[in-house]
């Protein structure tokens, strides 16, 4: 009986996979052209590959609830506010919109087919599928603007630290007055900023630490991204200033894309030592409790035993008198 209902689960799960690509067939292939022509946010196909790879290591978990009740009334709910948003995003013209009720299917499709323990497993993991989908466009346009002058800044005081004689004029860099470096939209550090958040994601899901560190070290990547960000357009400028431009542009398109993502990652486990070393678990917390009432315990029970022992030593002698 229970080998049926498995085939059948799996059968069902097939069915729906391939109804719901045939629906979301024009909104999978706009999310594939948004990752290949868009650098911000290159790293979202990434996360399906990630997605898939946290299901294969908490399989074991999933096969303890795959024969579950499914959940019809969250499923449903789910569905239906999907396709209302996706409607929505189709009258007006809003692609993220329609993306994001993609995500949605999804998670009311695993209600309804699997059931809500299965739910409550995958809803990390489900969560970070909302992070292949690139921001709506008023979105990126709040950030990406602070997120330009803030590396401009960050960059042109680096400089002065270290003692070169330089101005800004808006998003321009003028060092020595004589070499402009101007700081262009693509060099905000959205790119790194979105890599980051999948890194420290993944990362975040993979050890075992409390919520809070996890918390924690998930909102430090944007910290994280914008110092890596900093310190790549000052050593830009650097090169430029002392080496040249052709080779400072190939370092800054090039090679310091792929040095900052191990620098961030070093970071990160960095954040995490010292996390370790300032918060203390609540089972150690626990632990050291304990001991601390059974060294009380055995104090007051040894002082007992020394005042019983004074007090036959005093009987004996009132006696021997």
């Amino acid at each position: 009986m229970e080998k049926k209902r498995l085939i059948g689960l799996v059968s069902a799960i097939l069915v729906l996979i391939v109804v719901t690509g045939w629906a979301y067939g024009t909104t999978i292939t706009e999310l594939f052209k948004e990752w290949q022509g868009n650098d911000d946010y290159s790293a979202g196909q990434l996360v399906p590959l990630v997605v898939m790879f946290l299901v294969w290591v908490e399989r074991k978990k999933l096969e303890v609830c795959l024969l579950m009740k499914p959940c019809w009334w969250g499923g449903i709910t789910l569905l239906v506010l999907a396709q209302v948003s996706r409607m929505y995003g189709l009258l007006f013209m809003y692609e993220s919109i329609e993306s994001y009720s993609f995500v949605l299917t999804l998670i009311g499709l695993i209600l309804i087919v699997a059931g809500w323990r299965v739910f409550r497993k995958l809803s990390w993991i489900m969560m970070f599928l909302f992070l292949m989908i690139p921001l709506p466009g008023r979105v990126h346009n709040l950030i990406s603007g602070p997120l330009q002058r803030m590396a401009t800044t960050g960059a042109v005081f680096l400089l002065e630290v270290f003692g070169v004689r330089v101005g800004q004029q808006g998003n321009v860099i003028n060092m020595n007055g004589t070499t402009p470096l101007a700081v262009a939209e693509a060099c905000s550090g959205l790119r790194m900023l979105t890599a980051f958040i999948i890194v420290a994601a993944f990362i975040a899901y993979m050890i075992k630490r409390s919520r809070l560190k996890k918390a924690i070290l998930l909102l430090s990547s944007i910290p994280v991204a914008v110092i890596c960000n900093i310190i790549r357009i000052f050593l830009t400028a650097c090169f430029m200033l002392y080496v040249g431009g052709e080779f400072a542009e190939k370092f800054f398109h090039d090679v310091a894309g792929y040095v900052m993502m191990p620098i961030s990652v070093m970071l990160i486990f960095g954040e995490l030592w010292v996390l370790d070393k300032l918060v203390v678990a609540e089972s150690a917390l626990d632990s050291v409790h304990a001991e601390s009432k059974a060294k009380s315990g055995r104090c007051a029970t040894s002082e007992g035993i020394v005042v019983a022992r004074r007090g036959r030593r005093k009987e004996v002698k009132k006696i021997g008198s």
